[in-house]
């Protein structure tokens, strides 16, 4: 049997295999590595993509000369393990905490909370060399290797791979305290390193939870019709094309297409929109959404990780690979950190001959808090960013729009429905709105035009009374004519109706960047009909927001002609460029970027894609099922809804400000801990509980982060869970 194959899940990419390969006890970014290398240096395997938050492998292989065997040997000599699959559990199903653990976890922060305070008080009273007096000193050394022989397996598996690891110093100053015979100090260590590995563990799920909670929305078995029969079959084993049954209250697992059935359907998991939509036979659906009433059939589009739903997934999972340039400033100086701390250590030693004093400084190194500032915030925004229909696409998105400073703009589809609306009727010769309205859309009844669909939803709208017309006849370029009641009704242009008919109003109408129909009965005008793709309405308040965050330049970029453009950019308040070609738009993109400007650009990410590519942040709007949009654009906003761009730009300068926060408090703490250690104002046993501090200060700091976020989402309809990002586990530390 194949030594993966209840773990992948395969496609061809020239000939090669790509496989999915879950791996446990990656607690931190800094674990993708050795899983990285212990992977890439096997023959056979082309790329290596380790995504910590959703805890799994991603790996292009040849398949003639890779041996998977091999590579779950490799993962395990890394210290990390490949999980064989439960009974009856899919091997992606994501895992759940169970009353035990958390039963579990709740004692243990009771230990830990008596163990902390029994610790410094004795320390300050001097009570714990009274007592550990008493005991042999080859009992209590014996005592350290039981407790702390996890984490001193793994030091050594590290040292073997030529690494150091921040558990090897502290590893390093528990042998110290050993040497000089303060076998208490050690077995504390050991204690609080235990400690901070099981607190990470626990905080790390957190910021899976992001993933899991996403994953959890998949819909596992799908109910389809073969051979005359009903059957429910694996989601993934859908045939495109094949038609799935939903029934009400059931989670659509495909995406596709109604055939027949009517329902409401839940679509948060795709667009973050609270409110259930009405849909019917031609509509799409999407998979991971809820049918809350009425039975659907769909015909099958896409399936499993092709679907809308998978591909915001595996977005969200990519989405640490992206690093920006604040964290890997952080990575590097976590790099040189170590020998740093390791020189003070030496130093301290020599200086002061204090063995303890040298092994606190060991002790209370954080290096795990440096690498974690940035992603432990960064990871967290964007999971719960996610929830909110908010997708980005990584953490370098980030930090681009934080510092934004132009946004340049699409129009039709983005500022604008898409889509024109009769914004004006001014009835003539004494007939009324509904009269004109009424015999326009007759007149119209049969054309595919988009300004004839607008006329009658209008009517529509308006009640207006609807005839049946005697006659039909569309004119290329003008407009139509129709027979009605008798009489000829002409709706179009003014060179289709008398020359001269009421031109100064069509002017003025098409001064505002409208397009006017001239209504006529019989060859005499009664009536003009304005059009426009209308500015969506909360476009204005929107862009008000913006300017309020210190978006220093808004510009419309577009296609359309200059008098359209003008009256638009005027209702708005903005710059434009009109009549401009997709690599016209591009250079101006450029242009911007090279006078030093950040360039956001928000379009609707089909034909503005090479333009979004071109930003140095690309925002494409409304995209939910469009997949050239989710692939162009660096962030996508699964709906059509403008309050979210300037809740996305407020979100990425919070989520700044705490990396900040976060690294300037690692830094100062850092040097204080050092300090102290180096001049025996901090022994080891405080340095040991000291040391995890950091870490649940960015914890803290990050969670403070997304609860202000949900706060300010502006009606984005829902609530996003508090996640929070990895820390470091026990196998790597900062490796």
């Amino acid at each position: 049997m194949h030594p993966l194959r209840h773990l992948e899940q395969r496609q061809t990419v020239a000939g090669d295999q790509v496989i999915e390969i879950p791996v446990r006890g990656m607690d931190c970014a800094s674990c993708a590595g050795p899983v990285r290398q212990a992977i890439a240096a096997l023959p056979g395997v082309q790329s290596v993509d380790v995504r910590v938050s959703a805890e799994k492998a991603v790996v292009r292989l040849d398949p003639a000369t890779a041996d998977p065997a091999a590579i779950r040997a490799a993962i395990e000599a890394a210290g990390f393990t490949v999980p064989l699959p439960e009974p009856g559990v899919p091997a992606t199903a994501p895992a759940r905490a169970t009353d035990f653990t958390r039963q579990v976890l709740a004692l243990f922060g009771l230990v830990f909370g008596a163990v902390l305070l029994v610790v410094v008080l004795g320390e300050w009273l001097g009570l714990l060399n009274a007592i550990t007096s008493r005991v042999p000193w080859p009992l209590g050394a014996a005592f350290v290797l039981v407790a702390g022989y996890p984490v001193f397996r793994n030091v050594l598996r590290a040292s073997l791979r030529g690494q150091v690891i921040s558990h090897t110093l502290m590893s390093v100053g528990a042998f110290a305290a050993l040497a000089v015979g303060q076998w208490a100090t050690a077995v504390i260590v050991v204690f609080f390193m235990r400690v901070g590995d099981y607190a990470e563990r626990f905080t790390s799920e957190r910021g899976r939870r992001a993933v899991k909670d996403l994953l959890a929305m998949a819909p596992r078995t799908a109910r389809v019709e073969r051979e005359g029969i009903e059957q429910e079959i694996p989601a993934g084993d859908v045939r495109l094309g094949e038609i799935v049954i939903v029934r009400p209250g059931e989670m659509i697992p495909v995406d596709g297409e109604i055939t027949s059935g009517q329902a409401t359907i839940d679509q948060a998991a795709i667009t973050g929109e609270s409110m259930p939509v009405e849909v019917s036979a031609g509509d799409q659906v999407f998979a991971a959404t809820l049918a809350q009433f009425g039975s659907l059939h769909i015909r099958t589009s896409q399936v499993g990780p092709e679907t809308t739903f998978g591909r915001v997934v595996r977005m969200v999972e990519e989405a640490e690979t992206h690093r920006g340039t604040v964290q890997r400033l952080a990575d590097r100086f976590s790099a040189y950190f170590l020998p740093v701390v390791a020189l003070i250590a030496v130093l301290t030693f020599l200086i002061r001959r204090d063995p303890l004093a040298t092994a606190a400084v060991l002790v209370v190194a954080c290096s795990c808090s440096f690498a974690l500032a940035t992603p432990i915030a960064m990871l967290a925004t964007i999971g719960a960013s996610a929830k909110r229909g908010l997708l980005i696409k990584g953490g370098k998105y980030v930090e681009t729009l934080a510092r934004a400073d132009v946004l340049l703009l699409d129009k039709t589809g983005t500022l604008t429905t898409g889509a024109p609306r009769i914004t004006d009727v001014v009835p003539f010769n004494g007939r009324t709105v509904d009269d004109v309205l009424g015999l326009a859309a007759t007149a119209e009844r049969d054309s595919e035009h988009p300004l004839a669909e607008a006329v009658r939803i209008a009517a529509r709208e308006r009640a207006a009374p609807e005839l049946q017309p005697e006659a039909f006849e569309a004119i290329p370029g003008f407009g139509v004519r129709a027979r009605i009641n008798g009489r000829t009704v002409t709706a179009g242009s003014a060179r289709l109706v008398a020359s001269g008919a009421r031109l100064d109003i069509v002017r003025s109408f098409e001064a505002e960047g409208k397009t006017t129909l001239l209504i006529a009965e019989d060859g005499d005008p009664i009536g003009v009909l304005a059009a426009a793709d209308t500015v969506r309405p909360e476009v204005l308040p929107a862009l008000d927001a913006l300017r309020r965050l210190g978006i220093g330049r808004i510009e419309l970029l577009t296609g359309d002609n200059e008098r359209v453009a003008a009256a638009l950019a005027g209702q708005l308040g903005i710059a434009y460029r009109a009549n401009l070609l997709p690599e016209e738009k591009i250079a101006a993109v450029r242009d911007y970027q090279a006078r030093g400007h950040t360039v956001v650009m928000v379009g609707d990410g089909v034909n503005d894609a090479p333009a979004l590519a071109q930003a140095d942040a690309g925002i494409a709007m409304g995209v939910a099922g469009t997949d050239i949009a989710i692939e162009a654009a660096h962030v996508v906003l699964m709906r059509e809804d403008w309050r979210l761009v300037p809740e996305l730009f407020q979100t990425a300068r919070r989520t700044m400000r705490v990396v900040k926060l976060n690294i300037g408090f690692t830094a100062v703490y850092n040097v204080a801990g050092l300090s102290l250690a180096a001049f025996g104002f901090l022994p080891p046993i405080l340095a040991a509980a000291a040391q995890s501090l950091p870490d649940l200060g960015m914890l803290a700091n990050s969670a403070r982060l997304l609860s202000s976020g949900n706060d300010r989402s502006q009606g984005s309809g829902t609530t996003a869970p508090i996640v929070s990002g990895p820390t470091c586990c026990q196998n790597c530390r900062d490796e």
